[in-house]
């Protein structure tokens, strides 16, 4: 009897959770009449796995975001500063980027005064996808458009995975099914119109490639994302609202279905010149940084950047280039904190002394 007195006292608490929660009429009454199913389930003792299943899907309905989203920021001129604050070169990316947001802003300014007119069509956009070689900035520049944005991000790893389950999540009628990729992360973001990074399509298994890109079809048509539904939660949620960019090292093995809903970019590979660039003015000091290190305490003459770029050959983006120079950092920081030093000018002649040994 305790017991059940304990349990009823659950069921009425989820209940309440039930009634607080901003959820959509429909699934607060399916939500309510699973409640009271539990509690006739109660009364005849057969309630403790399918309390475990109810408590469970209560606790995602309420958390997700039906009703939530963050207001965007459509300034140019701030969205320019954050682009070029991020990412040296790429004009014409960044000017696609500055596009959309100027067609956003004009939407939202001639539907401003018209109750309820054309908020969704204002908040489609474009489904970019950044197609280039490893290391060319595909991934940190969908970062820079969620700041520039003033959005939450979230990024979902499309290497390796080998099912639309991943994505679309398992009915509740499986033992430990779970919601999907998708509401995760709409979970996490706390809103219904984040930047989801679906980060490089190109490497979803060869088993699971012809479904996968089947949901794709389904989560990148802006006239049918408006009712996705997530096997776990299924309830359709509405994600024409989010801002989705994708990824890739090449386009080949992406259906041509998918394609079709997508905007490629391509992601230009850096010259050297770029690359010396980039380090000057943006991982050196960001590696400083990070490392904790003073502004001043490395300084690099222009003859060492050279090898530096290119400590091995040619590579067409700047991973390689961010690990030598992360390199060069630790070993001034380990000498720093041994008290030999407090700066470092490298040069020609010590270079070795600094370079990571390959």
């Amino acid at each position: 009897m305790a017991k059940d007195l304990d349990l009823f006292r659950e069921v009425a608490k989820l209940e309440k959770k039930v009634g607080a929660a901003d959820l959509p009429l429909d699934l607060k009454e399916k939500a309510l009449a699973m409640l009271k199913r539990l509690t006739l389930m109660a009364r005849l003792g057969e309630y403790s796995a399918e309390y475990e299943r109810v408590a469970t899907y209560i606790d995602w309905i309420t958390f997700l975001p039906w009703k939530k989203r963050s207001e965007d920021i459509l300034d140019l001129g701030r969205a320019k500063e954050v682009l070029d604050k991020n990412h040296y070169g790429l004009e014409e990316i960044k000017d696609r980027i500055l596009e959309y947001l100027a067609v956003l802003k004009l939407k939202r300014e001639k539907g401003e005064g018209k109750e309820g007119e054309g908020i969704l069509k204002f908040m489609r956009a474009p489904i970019l996808c950044f197609v280039g070689l490893v290391g060319t900035g595909k991934t940190t520049i969908a970062y820079s458009i969620a700041e520039a944005m003033g959005r939450k991000f979230a990024r979902i790893p499309f290497g390796g995975m080998g099912s639309p389950l991943d994505l679309r999540g398992q009915s509740r009628v499986h033992p430990d099914a779970e919601t999907g990729l998708l509401i995760k992360a709409l979970r996490r973001c706390q809103t219904k119109n984040p930047v989801i990074l679906l980060d490089e399509l190109d490497r979803v298994t060869d088993e699971g490639r012809a479904s996968i890109m089947g949901v794709l079809v389904e989560l990148l048509d802006p006239e049918q994302n408006m009712a996705f539904r997530d096997h776990f939660i299924d309830f359709p949620f509405d994600l024409s609202e989010v801002l989705f960019i994708a990824t890739a090292n090449n386009t080949t093995t992406i259906a041509t279905a998918v394609l079709d809903r997508l905007e490629p970019m391509q992601m230009p590979s850096y010259t050297d010149e770029e690359k010396i660039a980039i380090g000057k003015n943006y991982v050196l000091p960001r590696m400083m940084e990070e490392s904790g290190l003073d502004k001043e305490a490395i300084r690099i003459d222009e003859t060492v950047w050279p090898r530096i770029v290119r400590p091995l050959g040619y590579d067409a983006g700047v991973r390689t280039l961010q690990r030598t120079i992360n390199g060069i950092c630790r070993k001034a920081a380990k000498l720093i904190a041994e008290g030999k030093e407090q700066g470092f000018q490298i040069t020609t002649e010590n270079m070795k002394e600094f370079l990571p040994t390959w």
